[in-house]
């Protein structure tokens, strides 16, 4: 059974930072790139940040990019997001994503697949 578990949300103070974790099992974690993506309320689903399967390329939002940190650990199966310089518009709903295009790999031909975990809350308040 796939999962992707996403920890680390919770309330912060402006300028405050935060490490977000996702945790995943049932699949080949190091075969997958695995973004981050946060969703506001009544708004799209937007990508943060995403890293390759083996961790050496990182891609950022260009409108982020410098206050978020994107890595992975894949003997862990874990990636993580790392925040700082908390503002109260970072509050949203932060979503981890692992993906694997189609294609062959060492045992066979597969599609496509896409996961996404369940969430976590961060709100940025005083």
């Amino acid at each position: 059974q796939v999962q992707l578990v996403e920890s680390g949300g919770g309330l912060v103070q402006p300028g405050g930072s935060l490490r977000l974790s996702c945790a995943a099992s049932g699949f080949t974690f190091s075969t997958y790139a695995m973004s981050w993506y946060r969703q506001a309320p009544g708004k799209e689903r937007e990508l943060v940040a995403r890293i390759s399967s083996s961790g050496g390329n990182t891609n950022y939002a260009g409108s982020l990019k410098g206050r978020f940190t994107i890595s992975r650990d894949n003997a862990k199966k874990t990636v993580y997001l790392q925040r700082s310089s908390l503002k109260p518009e970072d509050t949203d709903v932060y979503y981890c994503h692992a993906n694997r295009p189609a294609g062959y790999y060492s045992d066979g031909f597969y599609p496509r697949y896409d996961y996404w975990g369940q969430g976590t809350q961060v709100t940025v308040s005083s």
